[in-house]
C-alpha cells in the first residue's frame, strides 16, 4: 500500500473503515473464505466480521502445531463457539522445514508460508475460493517477515490491512461486538521466546509452554513471555503487572519450578514485556 493509500485510510472514521472492510469481504469471500484462527485479537474478530457478512461461506482454521500452545488451541476452539463460526484444525509441519528450524530473522516467513500452503490446500479441497488472515495496519511497521509470505500466495488477503484497521481499531471493534477478547494481551508463536540463531526443537517448546505455564499460574500475570536464553530464564511480563512479582515467595516458587523444567538460572526483565525484544538482543549482542 502506497503513502497516500494510507494517508486516505487515515483520515477515514472507524465506520468508514468498518464499511470498507465488510465490502472487501463480501469480494473476496463471495466464494467461500477460510480465516486463519488463531484465537487472539485480530483473527477472531475477522472471523467473526466474516460469519456477520458471508455467514456458512465463512470457516474458521486453526492450525496445530508444537510452536503453539494447548492454551491458545482451547482459546481458538472456545472463540469459535462464542462467534458460531464452523471450525476446524489442521497440521502444520513447519518444523520440518531447515530453514525454520535454524531459525534466522525470517523464520517467521517459512513459518507463515506453511500455514498458507496448509490452508489453501484445505481451502480447495472443501470448494472455497480464498483465504483470510489477521495481520493489522500496525503491524507493518514491525518486523513482520512472514507478510511477505501472504503478499507471494495467490488468493491469501489481509482484510485489516486493506481496509486501514490499526491495533487499537481492531480492539475496539472487538469491544464494539462484544466479543470476549478486546482486551486479551497480544500472543505470538512459541519459537519468538528463541534467541535468532538458535536452533528451533520440539523439545525447547514444549520446555517454554510449561515455563509460561507455571508463570501465569504463580504470578497472576496475564501478559507472559518466557524468552529461553540457552538455559537461562528471561521472564517479561506486561508493564502494569510487575509488581505482580514484588513477593518472595512468588520468585522462589517460579524459581524453582523453572529449574525443575531445566532453566540453571531464571530473571524478571525489569522493562517489562514489548514486542520485538529478541531483534533487540540480537542487536546488542
Amino acid at each position: 500500500m502506497d503513502s497516500s493509500s494510507a494517508e486516505c485510510l487515515g483520515n477515514m472514521s472507524l465506520e468508514e473503515r468498518y464499511e470498507r472492510l465488510k465490502r472487501f469481504i463480501k469480494e473476496k469471500g463471495e466464494g467461500g473464505v477460510v480465516i486463519a484462527l488463531s484465537g487472539g485479537v485480530d483473527s477472531s474478530t475477522l472471523a467473526a466480521v466474516c460469519h456477520n457478512v458471508l455467514g456458512d461461506k465463512a470457516i474458521a482454521v486453526t492450525a496445530v502445531s508444537p510452536t503453539y500452545s494447548l492454551e491458545e488451541l482451547e482459546e481458538a476452539k472456545r472463540v469459535a463457539d462464542e462467534i458460531g463460526i464452523k471450525h476446524y484444525l489442521i497440521e502444520t509441519h513447519e518444523l520440518s522445514n531447515e530453514n525454520f528450524r535454524k531459525n534466522t530473522k525470517d523464520r517467521c516467513y517459512y513459518c507463515k508460508r506453511e500455514l498458507l500452503s496448509r490452508l489453501l490446500e484445505f481451502t480447495r479441497k472443501i470448494g472455497f475460493k480464498a483465504v483470510f488472515e489477521g495481520t493489522n495496519f500496525s503491524d507493518l511497521s514491525d518486523h513482520r517477515p512472514g507478510f511477505r509470505a501472504v503478499e507471494e500466495a495467490e488468493e491469501a488477503f489481509s482484510p485489516w490491512v486493506k481496509a486501514g484497521f490499526t491495533k487499537e481499531d481492531v480492539r475496539e471493534l472487538a469491544r464494539r461486538m462484544g466479543l470476549s477478547i478486546y482486551d486479551k494481551p497480544q500472543m505470538a508463536c512459541l519459537a519468538s521466546r528463541i534467541p535468532f540463531g538458535e536452533r528451533i526443537t520440539v523439545e525447547r517448546l514444549k520446555r517454554i509452554e510449561e515455563a509460561e505455564r507455571l508463570v501465569k499460574k504463580v504470578s497472576k500475570a496475564r501478559q507472559v513471555r518466557v524468552r529461553d536464553h540457552n538455559g537461562l530464564a528471561r521472564i517479561e511480563v506486561g508493564k502494569d503487572e510487575r509488581h505482580l512479582f514484588f513477593d518472595v515467595k512468588v520468585m522462589d516458587e517460579i524459581a524453582e519450578g523453572l529449574k525443575k523444567l531445566g532453566f540453571k538460572f531464571s530473571t524478571l526483565d525489569l522493562e517489562g514485556y514489548r514486542s520485538g525484544s529478541m531483534l533487540i538482543a540480537s542487536e546488542r549482542y
